[in-house]
């Protein structure tokens, strides 16, 4: 029956004694029961062993005299046979479950004694001992000297005792390290000590409770969280699972460099079967519909420091539905839904103009709103169904008045929309199976309300036939379209760039700034008693979370449904094509051919090889059928190979310098390549000969693409520039004319470019890591940043052109958001990847060795490796299809790749 929750905020349990407790010693009515004795930092419990009677807790601030028989001899209550007892007169004490039921604890006021009689009569010396000392800190006026002298008396017991070897589950384990720390639950924490060795995290409680020794295996740890705790960064969070809300530990050190090296040893010995996620790779698994709303936001809470076991810092969610009348639930009439591009406190205009009327007259530091939308009262208030105790252990041994409970759905939201000082948004229970924090299934005493009425269950919406189907559709809700398309508002607000600074001002979103990370320094404060007194108000009062983006959040990609795309951009060749209108569209099959193409490309078989060249082979292009395969190398030439007669059938020099890339205009009948002489030659096939030259760079030309009659050349020369080309007729000698359109500048050389599908975003990627953006018609950038240390080797829009995927000498794959221009994912490899084709979620990418490689890009792993060619693929073809490859090589081959499925 006993918990530390029985304990009050900021006190440790210490030890304990097997003892009897004895009422009326002398009396004719003398009683004793057995039971055990606690000794905690500012209360003494006993709990009896029979569970009918109630436990006994005495502050020890309440206390008027605690003795040993040894203290009196001469007017002693104790006889002989009463050896190892302990006198304790107390002005007050609280009772306890009684009859094993949990209510509010009983006070009884007015001097009383217990004797309590040690089964050790040895050890009654160092309790009384103990207790003296504890209570001299209960008797210090001032929080801060208090907290510091229990502090002390707890640190001289951790240095006195170790972890005790023998609870090793092997003897021949190698212990890497060994610290002192507290092991945290929701409210309390417990001291103890922390071991690891190559095989094991023990957690050993210097009291022996819940149990003597807490053992993780390294082996089942998923993911490893640093996180602040009392505001200062001491605490660390493992998981033994990979979506769990509840972690398997949560530890808190006494410095922060125990902290890191235990995050180090523990973080060293998974990186090698896991991957570290990061903020951005749940979001690129997000935005792409492999993972739900619901998870994705359970990650960014853990990722801001947000734990189950931290009231203070519980994780939030948002306020979803703002329909609690209605008999049936509309998940498709956007009124349903509450505005989520809004903090709680803005959604009612009328309140907020108020609020912001007070904020405008405020002396600095300002803040809008005077509680936050998350606190340990506030997760206590939707839970105390569930944890009861923890709501008497946060309001010292009482629960809230039954008008201020959670007692309806309709009136809680109600609240939060017209309350003055009502913000509070919602914990993750409200959209997970279990129900049971909406009943009163223990039965609890929670009180009458104003009407008579007794608190019991949660009252829910006309909508809901139960509590589970409540939840049920809470699911629905938050996992709806409407609700998909705007979370991004609402993780701006909580976790984004909207949280801090004028953007914050400008969302209404303003809070106490000692509720943000960084908002106060706890050690630049040296009065304990100012600092004690700001720690509880902070704890109390709520956090916010750690700010994990400072600009936009992205949106999520909503995917087209068949029955939409039939009727939108695939109309046409419905109506044109003599198809009956039931049957797939030709543009429906081709994309579940490519969908299945993708889903197979493991299955990539080397079906022929040819060396060709004399030098690395550097671009390749193919002929609408097929049959001509055309190459450049650094060897200078541009050959012609024909698939069928499986020989070169042209070989071409324009100068004696290196080509960088080939293309193929539409028609078939010109090939144009971009060479290191500094310009770009167009080779007509038809009549085999140097049709034109243009002399449009000051360096070598890297990279070339054609789109809608332009040309597009990106060079060494730190530019790319926009060509619009008039084709010559080619019957007589008449030239091509070329016009620059466009010159995008740059600072360094640019190595490679590409464009959207819409032709109307170019990226290129620099010999020095950077990776630009670009809005092609008003030649600007939109978006700039520093993806790769080294070489960016190959860039590419995702089909939806949503997403750009690059790789560079670093071995880094980079993927951006192409709308808000946001890092969101990065993936590294054992060597660099020279050239890659993807479909928004597979890589294919040929390698610095030669290997093909297949990368699952939201799991961040390869799945598998390809032998190929003996030196790195220098260049990579895809048909249309995807069914088939070509690859170049350093080796000089081309290499034939067939799908075989």
């Amino acid at each position: 029956r006993f918990s530390l929750l029985l304990l009050n905020l900021e006190e440790y349990y210490f030890e304990q004694h097997t003892a009897n407790h004895i009422i009326n010693k002398g009396c004719r009515d003398e009683r004793k029961f057995r039971g055990s004795l606690k000794i905690c930092s500012k209360s003494i419990i006993f709990e009896p062993d029979d569970n009918i009677r109630p436990i006994i807790k005495i502050p020890l601030r309440d206390c008027i005299s605690i003795k040993a028989p040894e203290d009196n001899e001469a007017n002693s209550p104790f006889t002989r046979d009463t050896s190892g007892g302990i006198s304790v007169v107390c002005n007050q004490v609280f009772l306890i479950k009684e009859r094993n039921v949990i209510a509010p604890y009983k006070p009884v006021r007015g001097r009383t004694e217990h004797l309590f009689q040690l089964d050790v009569a040895g050890k009654m010396g160092d309790v009384v001992q103990t207790l003296h000392q504890l209570y001299r800190a209960s008797c210090l006026e001032k929080m801060g000297d208090q907290a510091a002298m229990i502090t002390a008396i707890l640190q001289s017991r951790l240095a006195r005792t170790s972890f005790d070897k023998n609870r090793f589950q092997s003897i021949s384990e190698t212990l890497h390290m060994e610290c002192k720390a507290e092991m945290v639950t929701p409210l309390v924490t417990n001291p103890g000590h922390v071991c690891v060795t190559d095989a094991n995290l023990y957690f050993q409680p210097l009291n022996g409770y819940p149990k003597p020794v807490v053992q993780i295996t390294l082996q089942n740890v998923r993911r490893i969280y640093k996180r602040r705790h009392g505001l200062m960064p001491l605490g660390l969070e493992v998981f033994c699972t990979e979506n769990d809300l509840c972690s398997d530990i949560y530890l808190k050190f006494y410095n922060d460099q125990d902290r890191d090296e235990l995050y180090f040893l523990i973080a060293t010995y998974i990186e090698n079967h896991i991957t570290e996620h990061t903020a951005e790779s749940y979001m690129l698994q997000w935005q792409r519909g492999h993972i739900s709303n619901y998870q994705y936001l359970l990650h960014l809470n853990n990722l801001a420091d947000r734990s189950c076991n931290d009231l203070s810092q519980y994780p939030v969610f948002p306020w979803i539905i703002a329909d609690y009348s209605s008999s049936v639930l509309d998940l498709t009439k956007p009124e349903t839904f509450r505005d989520l591009s809004k903090p709680v406190g803005a959604l009612n205009k009328e309140r907020l103009d108020r609020l912001l009327t007070r904020y405008q007259e405020m002396p600095e530091p300002k803040f809008m709103y005077g509680s936050h939308y998350s606190s340990p009262g506030y997760v206590l208030f939707y839970l105390v169904r569930v944890a009861p105790e923890y709501m008497l252990c946060l309001q010292n041994g009482k629960f809230d008045h039954p008008d201020r409970m959670f007692n309806s759905l309709a009136e809680t939201w109600k609240n939060c929309l017209d309350g003055a000082t009502d913000f509070k948004e919602l914990i993750p229970e409200f959209y997970e199976n279990d129900s049971s924090f909406l009943v009163n299934s223990l039965k609890l005493d929670l009180g009458k309300r104003q009407g008579g009425k007794m608190v019991e269950d949660v009252e829910l919406p006309p909508w809901a036939s139960g509590p589970d189907d409540f939840l049920q559709k809470s699911q629905e809700a938050l996992e709806s379209q409407y609700v998909s398309e705007h979370l991004h508002e609402w993780i701006d607000i909580i976790f984004g760039y909207k949280q801090k600074g004028s953007e914050a001002v400008a969302a209404h979103n303003v809070f106490h700034p000692l509720t943000y990370e960084g908002g106060v320094d706890l050690n630049s404060i040296m009065d304990p008693n100012e600092k004690v007194a700001l720690l509880t108000q902070i704890l109390e009062f709520g956090q916010t979370p750690k700010q994990l983006f400072t600009i936009p959040h992205p949106r999520r990609i909503i995917p087209k449904w068949k029955s939409l795309s039939r009727t939108s951009s695939h109309s046409v060749s419905i109506t044109e094509a003599p198809v009956s209108p039931n049957e797939e569209s030709f543009e429906d099959l081709t994309e579940e051919s490519i969908t299945l193409a993708w889903n197979n490309i493991a299955k990539l078989k080397l079906d022929e090889q040819y060396k060709i060249h004399k030098e690395a082979i550097t671009g390749i292009a193919v002929t609408r059928n097929g049959s001509s395969v055309f190459t450049t190398s650094q060897d200078s030439t541009l050959k012609m190979f024909s698939k069928e007669s499986k020989t070169i059938q042209r070989s071409v020099s324009f100068s004696n310098m290196a080509l960088s890339s080939c293309l193929i205009l539409p028609g078939d009948t010109t090939v144009i390549s971009s060479s290191w002489d500094n310009h770009i030659y167009f080779y007509s096939i038809a009549f085999g000969r140097q049709q034109d030259i243009l002399m449009g760079h000051d360096d070598a030309v890297s990279k070339i693409c054609w789109r809608d009659g332009r040309l597009y050349s990106a060079s060494w020369d730190s530019t790319v520039k926009v060509w619009h080309c008039v084709p010559g007729e080619t019957l007589s000698n008449k030239k091509h004319h070329f016009e620059l359109l466009a010159e995008l500048e740059h600072d360094v050389s640019v190595n490679t470019i590409d464009l959207n599908a819409a032709n109307t975003i170019l990226a290129s990627g620099t010999k020095e890591g950077t990776i630009s953006v670009w809005d092609v018609a008003t030649a600007t950038v939109l978006h700039q940043l520093p993806c790769h240390s080294g070489t960016v080797f190959d860039a590419a829009f995702s089909p939806d052109s949503r997403h750009l995927l690059s790789t560079g000498e670093d071995c880094c794959f980079k993927v951006i958001d192409v709308q808000t221009g946001m890092l969101i994912s990065s993936v590294t490899a054992d060597e660099p990847q020279r050239c890659f084709k993807w479909d928004g979620n597979t890589i294919l990418s040929g390698s610095q060795s030669g290997e093909l490689l297949i990368w699952d890009l939201l799991g961040g792993k390869v799945i598998e490796r390809i032998k190929g060619h003996t030196g790195a693929v220098m260049s990579m073809w895809m048909n249309e299809q995807c069914t088939s490859v070509i690859t170049g090589g350093e080796d000089k081959q081309i290499m034939f790749w067939k799908l075989q499925y």
